[in-house]
């Protein structure tokens, strides 16, 4: 009999994600086989400082024990290690090196967030813990991707793996992020958390409703995001016509036009709805809200 070899990619967060060390299997529906495993441990403690060498938490003495102390080396961390398994195996090394030689990175990197996301979402449902978050690939200490045999891989080491390169921070995979690339100078994220923090300026109530509709579609949950972009958009319309802007007239009555679309989806989104929202409606209806809103703080630029 053949080698049975798994296919994984590995990742290392330097905070705990909340469900609790072990194996979990996610399917596709009821009964059927998983379409993935997830395996989350905790592996010791990291430098606060993020992708440092790991080190070992110090034991105060006795003495002091109970008393804070000035000290310049920053807290240890623990270090969540969460990998992510094909459950259907390979049986030879050569098939498992042509799996990694055709290794995308970021797409394959971004793939396996989705899946880890998708347990910590449900965590986060089962706890009813709102503080409970989906993870970026950016936030990694490391990405990993490899093989091992089964009893390996189920304590998350392995047979062989290789260090994949950073992933770059940005709200999503690169097709999204091409679409703000040349639009990131407008938003001068810098300017406003200023403005934000000195109360010169507020926050619109669209702008995080907004952001809620793009995690949720970005993690496949297209109903939930047709609902909250549905509110967005409700909320977006009065508040951006009460700044009296002219130069986003023509933004506004885009949005104008995209709103009864948008209604309908959301209903149709609802338990009691004629059907599954439209994903394509939704995310265009997005992409034009968040392109207001990135014209709204463009002052001397041009957002298309």
């Amino acid at each position: 009999m053949g080698e049975q070899l798994f296919l994984f990619i590995q990742m290392e967060f330097a905070w705990a994600l909340g469900p609790p060390d072990g194996r979990y299997l996610l399917r596709s529906q009821a009964d059927a086989e998983p379409q993935h495993v997830v395996v989350l441990g905790t592996v010791g403690a990291r430098r606060a400082s993020g992708r440092g060498l790991p080190g070992r938490r110090r034991r105060r003495p006795a003495s002091v024990a109970g008393s804070a102390t000035a000290t310049s080396e920053p807290a240890t961390v623990p270090t969540a290690r969460a990998t992510v398994v094909d459950p259907v195996s390979v049986s030879a090394e050569h098939q498992a090196q042509a799996w990694l030689d055709d290794l995308d990175a970021e797409r394959d990197a971004h793939a396996a967030v989705s899946v880890l996301n998708r347990l910590l979402h449900s965590h986060r449902i089962a706890t009813a813990d709102p503080y409970i978050h989906e993870l970026s690939p950016a936030q990694a200490i490391v990405i990993r991707a490899g093989w091992g045999e089964g009893e390996q891989v189920a304590y998350g080491r392995w047979l062989h793996a290789q260090e994949l390169p950073p992933i770059s921070a940005g709200r999503g995979p690169a097709k999204r992020r091409r679409l703000i690339k040349d639009h990131t100078a407008a938003l001068r994220p810098e300017e406003r958390l200023a403005e934000l923090l000195s109360t010169r300026g507020v926050p619109l109530l669209c702008e995080d409703l907004a952001l809620r509709a793009r995690l949720d579609l970005d993690q496949g949950r297209v109903a939930l995001a047709a609902i909250e972009l549905e509110r967005a958009i409700a909320v977006a319309l009065p508040e951006v016509r009460a700044e009296g802007r002219q130069d986003l007239v023509l933004r506004i009555a885009e949005l104008e036009q995209l709103q009864s679309g948008v209604n309908v989806q959301a209903l149709a989104a609802m338990p009691d709805g004629s059907g599954a929202a439209d994903e394509e409606v939704v995310r265009h209806a997005l992409e034009r809200l968040e392109a207001l809103l990135r014209a709204r703080t463009a002052t001397g630029f041009t957002v298309s």
